[in-house]
């Protein structure tokens, strides 16, 4: 859902960048969380974000670049100097410092390395020594670690002295002396339950935990499905190294929604709406290159049947219909099966069972909507034979990109390759091949 004032602020913002008036400037982020000054930042120009960033207070500068796309993200530390850049990242969190080391400069990072304590620096080499699209990538090494033999009194005490808790606190990580974990305390447990009892009383036993190498997928799945807000992390040896949170799983899920809709056009997410025009003519022309071979390869086909379609011209009228159609009906099935490798209802265990489906979806749309077409064709031309011809072209493509719908995003997967990026364009040539090739080809043979 969109927000009514960003726009608001937007336009303001503009306003007062266009007058150079700073003291405005300033007054319009001053209440602006980190968020939403990231959004303003990545709706203005190139030329007019200086003007803004500049008057962004010192130490919210790195919540701020924690939020903003890479694209921004590389735009607004070109306008940094060292000290400055030093300062709006040595107080972040460390998955925080983990997410922004790859943009720092190396000058930089040494002293952001050199100004943080001792424990600070050892969490922070934990966390990079895991990939970042794993849960180790993603964890932060807050975690309240409490042992069972212990009183609740004893915890709250503990906890009052410590002050100020991490975000996003909803349980304690109950563990023994090697850091094994043994179970979670829930607060609301710890605030309700006598005071007088142990730890390991109210210790939940089966917690929901994820090991450091998961991939960052199956970490977002975890917390849908078990409505998480934190989750202990636990390397190999089942020692907690530390804990996600519900809003670094949030992030994830927002990335794989835009790489989802970008992926389909060739785009990555992270660019920025105002990057230099060669710059984004060069990301988008490989890919427009890529859709040009795939054209050229449904030409030829076409090319393959010249005098088919010079002594019956009605073909050249009908063949976008049946590619079209089976364009469309391979879409449908290659969204829902994207979505079910991303989720994991679909794997190589069912994925017979849903090649067998499919296969019977599409032969029943085929008849249905080839019967439709039928009809049409044989109205508009008087010509049965081509009503029919039409028809079985219409059933071929229809059941041949259902199926292929099914079966690329398997094997893209296998090669390596990102079904959501690649997987649109193969289809597309195989429904315009097998659609122009099947109403052609049945044409010769049967009507010329």
């Amino acid at each position: 859902m969109s927000n009514p004032d960003q726009a608001d602020n937007l336009d303001l913002l503009i306003a007062a960048v266009e007058s150079q008036n700073s003291e405005r400037i300033r007054v319009l982020l001053s209440d602006l969380h980190s968020a939403d000054v990231a959004k303003l930042l990545e709706s203005l120009t190139p030329e007019q974000r200086p003007a803004v960033w500049s008057e962004v207070s010192p130490t919210a500068k790195g919540e701020v670049l924690v939020e903003v796309p890479d694209g921004v993200r590389e735009d607004l530390l070109a306008d940094m100097d060292k000290e400055t850049l030093v300062t709006a990242v040595r107080y972040l969190d460390i998955d925080e410092i983990a997410d922004l080391i790859p943009d720092l400069p190396d000058d930089v990072l040494a002293d952001v390395l050199f100004n943080v304590d001792k424990d600070a620096r050892a969490s922070l080499g934990e966390v990079l020594s895991y990939p970042e699209d794993t849960a180790g990538g993603l964890m932060n090494v807050d975690a309240i670690m409490i042992r069972e033999n212990i009183s609740l009194r004893v915890v709250i005490r503990y906890l009052r002295l410590r002050g100020q808790l991490p975000e996003f606190t909803d349980k304690l990580f109950v563990v023994d002396r090697a850091n094994h974990l043994k179970g979670v305390l829930s607060v609301s447990t710890l605030i309700t339950a006598p005071a007088s009892d142990r730890v390991g009383i109210h210790c939940d036993r089966k917690p929901i935990t994820l090991n450091a190498m998961d991939p960052q997928e199956d970490v977002a799945q975890a917390f849908e499905k078990y409505n998480l807000i934190s989750a202990p992390v636990v390397d190999e040896q089942e020692q907690l190294i530390g804990r996600i949170t519900v809003d670094d799983v949030v992030d994830v899920i927002r990335d794989d929604a835009d790489h989802s809709i970008m992926a389909r056009a060739g785009l990555s997410q992270e660019e920025d709406i105002f990057a230099p025009v060669a710059r984004s003519t060069k990301n988008r022309a490989v890919w427009l290159g890529v859709n040009l071979i795939t054209a050229i390869i449904a030409s030829w086909v076409i090319g393959q049947f010249e005098e088919t379609i010079e002594k019956l011209v009605a073909l050249a009228v009908l063949m976008p219909i049946v590619a079209s159609m089976g364009g469309n009906a391979g879409t449908q099935t290659l969204t829902v099966v994207i979505r079910g490798l991303s989720v994991g209802t679909i794997t190589h265990a069912n994925a017979w069972q849903v090649i067998k489906k499919e296969f019977l979806v599409g032969g029943l749309n085929g008849v249905i909507w080839a019967l439709a077409v039928a009809m049409v064709a044989t109205l508009w031309y008087h010509d049965y034979a081509l009503g029919l011809i039409i028809a079985l072209a219409m059933i071929i493509n229809i059941v041949i990109s259902a199926l292929a719908g099914v079966i690329l995003p398997f094997i893209l997967q296998r090669l390596g390759v990102d079904p959501a990026l690649a997987g649109g364009v193969a289809l597309t040539t195989i429904t315009d091949v097998v659609g122009f090739f099947s109403l052609l080809g049945l044409a010769a043979l049967f009507l010329i």
